[in-house]
């Protein structure tokens, strides 16, 4: 597979990815439980992957390595998670979300030095662009209460988040190169389904809906885009230089802003449309 297949893969997956963001926006607009619909999002994805293993019957080299990255990748996902929502009791939204986006740097900096990615003078200019857009959008975030508690821990526990975050994209970039993609999948979202179900009480919210029928359906439809996504994802980091193919993919954020400006009339600020131009550039220049 060339750098044009593991390019356009990479495009593919920030698109499903932006969308599958979008998504939360939708569930929390039409005032669902944020529980179920991770939990209906999280399961639909491990009946996909379980499903698609057992037909496909593709083999596994190594069961214990499969079980061994794939815990490693739901484990990151769950520290991470938790040490997010801590963190929002003790920072602002606008402290926290700039903050573990910027989990991408150390990816990239993993991915040179341990992969030895070489690149150009121009996709060096991508990832720097790439790296201001991720900012410039989770910067856009409004805080909905002041800080409490004590900032030390909450910058632990951001740190902690940032670190488990990156962990999880290299932990798929493993997985993507040593292991069956699908047989990953299933027991890695299995794993998230599993603790998605375990902190629904964390995730239930005041206001919310009784009725359960949109947060399932949106759960499905979000597990769907995801399970094309992140396979789209895998098949990109099999080829793909880890550092290039995180840096286009962190920008997902950008497809939600603009649907959201076009599907709720969302204004867009200064901050959105200088992000939203900078994603043009830096997916060009990732590019040559």
């Amino acid at each position: 597979m060339g750098m044009n297949n593991w390019y356009v893969l990479s495009i593919i997956a920030v698109v499903l990815m932006g969308i599958q963001r979008f998504l939360y926006k939708v569930s929390v607009e039409k005032k669902c439980n944020s529980a179920r619909t991770t939990f209906s999002f999280m399961a639909t994805v491990t009946i996909l992957s379980s499903a698609l293993f057992f037909i496909l019957k593709q083999p596994v080299a190594n069961m214990g390595y499969l079980f061994l990255i794939a815990s490693v990748n739901s484990g990151s996902f769950v520290i991470g998670t938790l040490t997010h929502m801590e963190a929002l009791k003790h920072l602002t939204p606008s402290t926290v979300y700039p903050i573990i986006r910027l989990n991408a740097v150390i990816v990239i900096v993993f991915s040179i030095f341990f992969f030895h990615d070489q690149l150009s003078l121009y996709q060096g200019i991508g990832i720097v662009l790439a790296m201001a857009v991720i900012y410039i959008l989770t910067s856009r975030v409004e805080d909905q209460k002041p800080s409490r508690g004590s900032t030390r821990r909450g910058l632990v526990l951001v740190f902690v988040s940032l670190l488990s975050g990156a962990i999880a994209s290299i932990s798929s970039k493993f997985a993507a190169m040593h292991t069956n993609k699908m047989g990953f999948m299933a027991v890695s979202y299995f794993m998230g389904t599993v603790f998605s179900f375990a902190i629904r009480k964390n995730l239930e919210t005041a206001g919310t809906s009784t009725t359960h029928k949109d947060a399932v359906l949106i759960g499905i439809m979000m597990g769907i885009i995801n399970f094309a996504g992140f396979y789209s994802f895998l098949k990109a980091l099999s080829v793909g230089p880890l550092s290039i193919v995180v840096s286009i993919t962190g920008m997902h954020f950008v497809i939600a802003v603009v649907l959201s400006a076009l599907i709720y009339r969302e204004k867009l600020r200064q901050a959105d449309v200088l992000g939203i131009s900078l994603t043009v550039v830096s997916v060009i220049f990732l590019r040559l």
